[in-house]
């Protein structure tokens, strides 16, 4: 049986937008910053908002660190270039690497446990 086609009325979703947990709001603020460039949209006691290049992260307090490290997204982007900019940043991370699904990745877990799959087509 073939997939149906993917749902579509033309003006319905216009994006997506992870919600991540987070054992320290302020942790969380200043490793996306520091580390990974993106630029906080809002920093609220119970909830916080980073941004970078059109991409929009969320993350909501969490006491419990499992569950931070059995969550992950998938952020689409030049994935040489973010390399260079999180090494150059202090990040130690693996080279990017082309996965047998024919996207070039590469992956970065934060302080709490979210990984996050940095993609694109190879």
């Amino acid at each position: 049986m073939l997939p149906k086609p993917a749902a579509s009325s033309g003006n319905g979703v216009q994006a997506t937008v992870p919600v991540l947990a987070s054992l320290n709001l302020a942790e969380t603020l200043v490793f996306y910053t520091e580390h990974l460039g993106f630029a906080p949209l809002l920093t609220m006691d119970n909830y916080l908002i980073v941004q970078r290049d059109g991409c929009e992260l969320h993350f909501w307090p969490c006491n419990e660190r499992h569950i931070a490290e059995n969550t992950s997204c998938y952020v689409r982007g030049d994935v040489d270039a973010l390399h260079a900019d999180f090494t150059a940043r202090g990040l130690a991370l693996a080279a990017p690497i082309v996965q047998p699904w024919g996207m070039k990745e590469m992956y970065v877990i934060d302080p709490h446990g979210n990984l996050l799959k940095f993609g694109e087509p190879a």
